[in-house]
């Protein structure tokens, strides 16, 4: 090792044991100091951890029901309530099963077409003798759910086409029904009833599970025929959503473009217009997640950085008060031929060690924070990156560096004969 690479690690570690020795001799001063640090890196550590988990499962979630699927509709996807959009968008002609029929006919490119409506109308019952489902919702789609959903059936069939075509009285079911109105028996072949129209099981729908308290295995699907007689006026008032799988990922962007052209083709859009219907994709239901948690990150980084500065205040403080206290001391160091750089050295240290506490302290609160969320609520998964521990130790030493910097430069500018008649 060189000599100068020596005399700074000799020079660092006694340093750091003076700073050490000046926090253990006070505690509590020391403790109050780095408050407004712990909270701020808390908060940084805590919130990513919350938002990187939501984003991670909501993302995954996202794809595995068809990570290149297209739907066209007749009403933008958003989170949140309507609006003035949302009240244009009403006015809008519905989408139908030959619009779906036409897009299969004309768009070589696309693997299956689905049509499928979920009615949310008022609270459904479903049941089986005495046993009714807890409160599931009711779809109507046609054969090529399963593929198109990425949703396949585990036990029984899925209805064919000549059943859709000629309305029959089947449905499938999804994993929690099944579970509720037939929990010891096969419902395969049995009656159920949907707000009391009678229908006979075919098939029962592979489980996917819970998602933030939200379950997809929860409901029941119906042919679309089927479902358009029992719930003819919501049809009428919503019309369908349809669904593109393209044959390949790389051809997402062809299909998108002939089934445009298709649907504003038969609605008759004029070629100066825009679309009078919505076309989204998994990526873009994405994008404007991550612009809604992103917006929420941005808020809880602001409030952690109001805390760090109140932390780094306090750390300037605490160390003015340092130089104050051991001017003294300083005078004798630089009697002794402690050069200014050695001074600054020494206070800054102090503060970088203090401030690097609070940021070790804020880690392992929002860590642990975390791991708490994650086991209280298992609807709502933490992920904590890699990054965000190293960040928040880093940005802690830097609010040590960045208050400390003053109190160091002012105490080895000292006049040390002055320092040592301090008293």
């Amino acid at each position: 090792m060189s000599p100068l690479m020596t005399r700074f690690r000799r020079g660092f570690g006694e340093n750091a044991r003076f700073a050490v020795a000046a926090i253990r001799d006070h505690k509590l001063r020391a403790a109050l100091t780095v408050l407004g640090i712990v909270v701020g890196v808390t908060t940084v550590i805590a919130m990513v951890a919350i938002i990187s988990g939501f984003n991670n499962n909501v993302i995954g979630n996202l794809q595995a029901f068809g990570a290149s699927r297209i739907e066209f509709q007749k009403y933008e996807d958003r989170f949140g309530p309507g609006g003035p959009a949302f009240d244009e968008e009403k006015r809008r002609r519905n989408l139908t099963v030959a619009d779906a029929e036409a897009i299969r006919q004309l768009v070589p490119e696309a693997r299956t077409v689905l049509s499928r409506i979920s009615y949310d109308g008022g609270v459904v019952h479903v049941k089986h003798l005495n046993l009714e489902a807890n409160l599931p919702y009711v779809m109507g789609t046609d054969e090529n759910y399963p593929v198109g959903m990425a949703y396949p059936v585990s036990r029984g069939r899925f209805y064919t086409a000549t059943e859709v075509a000629h309305c029959a009285p089947v449905i499938v079911l999804g994993a929690d029904v099944r579970e509720a109105i037939f929990p010891d028996e096969d419902p395969i072949g049995k009656d159920v009833t949907v707000n009391g129209a009678r229908y006979r099981v075919v098939g029962v729908l592979y489980k996917k599970g819970e998602q933030f308290g939200y379950s997809p295995d929860n409901k029941v699907l119906l042919p679309f025929g089927t479902f358009e007689r029992q719930f003819s006026s919501f049809v009428r008032d919503n019309g369908i959503i349809i669904g593109v799988l393209p044959r390949s990922p790389g051809e997402m962007g062809i299909v998108i473009d002939k089934a445009t052209e298709v649907l504003r083709h038969r609605r008759k859009v004029p070629f100066n217009k825009p679309n009078d219907f919505a076309v989204n994709t998994p990526d873009q239901l994405i994008a404007q997640f991550k612009a809604i948690t992103g917006g929420v990150t941005g808020a809880m980084v602001f409030i952690a950085l109001i805390s760090l500065i109140i932390g780094g205040v306090g750390v300037m403080n605490i160390m003015l008060a340092t130089v104050t206290e051991r001017t003294r001391e300083i005078g004798v160091r630089r009697a002794v031929g402690a050069l200014r750089r050695d001074i600054v050295g020494q206070f800054l240290t102090e503060a970088v060690t203090l401030s690097s506490i609070g940021g070790v302290i804020g880690i392992a609160l929002g860590l642990a924070i975390a791991v708490t969320v994650r086991a209280a609520v298992p609807s709502l998964p933490t992920d904590v990156p890699l990054w965000s521990p190293l960040v928040g130790l880093a940005v802690s030493m830097g609010v040590g560096i960045l208050f400390g910097l003053w109190p160091a430069v002012k105490a080895s500018r000292l006049d040390p004969v002055e320092a040592l008649r301090y008293e």
